[in-house]
């Protein structure tokens, strides 16, 4: 086994910290659960005020809309994380080579 390898035991872990500690590691999955589910209650209100679409019709829309939204939470997680580990340390380089 590596050097670096780190074993993890999480035994008995209730939903609620198991929850947490996985939004602590991926801050942007909540975000990505709440505009999900915002979509789904926005668009169970707008189901009475649809008019005359069809309800296969709204329902396609309203999917879309909702998996956009994760979508676009999820691509913002990759993009901050891929900055946090390539982009935001090479900052921190420059700034310990040049002392002033």
């Amino acid at each position: 086994m590596a050097k670096g390898t780190q074993i993890v035991d999480y035994g008995e872990e209730s939903h609620q910290s198991k929850l947490a500690r996985k939004a602590k590691e991926a801050p942007f999955m909540p975000i990505g659960i709440v505009g999900f589910l915002a979509a789904c209650g926005i668009g169970a209100y707008k189901y009475k005020h649809r008019g005359s679409m069809s309800t296969s019709v709204f329902l396609m829309q309203l999917r879309v809309a909702a998996q956009g939204t994760v979508v676009a939470a999820l691509t913002l997680g990759l993009a901050y994380t891929m900055a946090r580990e390539y982009v935001f340390p090479m900052f921190d380089k420059k700034s310990d080579e040049d002392p002033k």
